[in-house]
């Protein structure tokens, strides 16, 4: 008779290779949390400026976040139900933010809502400025974060079975209603970690925002 090795057991060499990639991770993120000492860490939390920056961060990601779970999830839902080779473009430009340098998307939105950009002289002839406001961060952070919602949210779509909306349309559910009865909630997992994903992404940016908002 054969004997049958526990499933931890094969695992081990398996875990030897990841080693090094896991350490790589884990350890600069202890060497910036063992940088500081509490009474430092006290002192920085104390700041004057501490409350107005976190009030703020936390007003402009939780707008760019529900920005994006409106604007991102209707894209999402069309790219799982899409095919074609127009697909690919469309989720080549949704992806291109994510390998863009921060710098870049920054300089392009300059390019675009600035005073002189695409858009930017249209909207000055109506007295109206984004570059460097609250708004710009907001769309800054759409921008970099969108991406990361749009694509786990793709994915949760696909894996809902067609044949289930297929019932709900024959029950009497319109295309909107088996959407919203069926489909969304099969997908709410996927959903609520893309957009975990994405508010945290928009929370650490700082290049696009530095240069498009100051």
């Amino acid at each position: 008779m054969v004997e049958r090795s526990h499933p931890s057991r094969r695992l081990w060499p398996v875990f030897l290779c990841a080693l090094p990639m896991l350490v790589l991770l884990v350890i600069p993120l202890i060497a910036i949390a063992t940088a500081s000492s509490p009474g430092e860490l006290l002192e920085g939390v104390s700041h004057p400026l501490f409350a107005p920056a976190l009030w703020l961060s936390a007003r402009t990601t939780l707008f760019s976040l529900a920005v994006v779970l409106v604007l991102g999830t209707p894209l999402a839902w069309w790219l799982a139900r899409s095919s074609g080779g127009r697909l690919r473009w469309v989720e080549l430009m949704v992806d291109l933010p994510i390998v863009l340098p921060p710098a870049v998307v920054g300089i392009a939105l300059l390019q675009t809502f600035g005073r002189s950009g695409l858009l930017g002289s249209t909207l000055e002839a109506f007295d109206f400025q984004i570059p460097f406001t609250t708004l710009a961060v907001v769309l800054a952070q759409v921008v970099v974060s969108a991406p990361f919602y749009i694509q786990s949210a793709a994915a949760a779509f696909r894996r809902v079975d067609d044949d289930l909306l297929i019932v709900a349309r024959t029950l009497g559910q319109s295309p909107a209603g088996a959407f919203f009865r069926v489909a969304l909630p099969l997908a709410l997992p996927g959903l609520i970690g893309g957009a975990a994903l994405c508010w945290a992404r928009a929370l650490g940016e700082f290049g696009a925002t530095l240069l498009f908002a100051g």
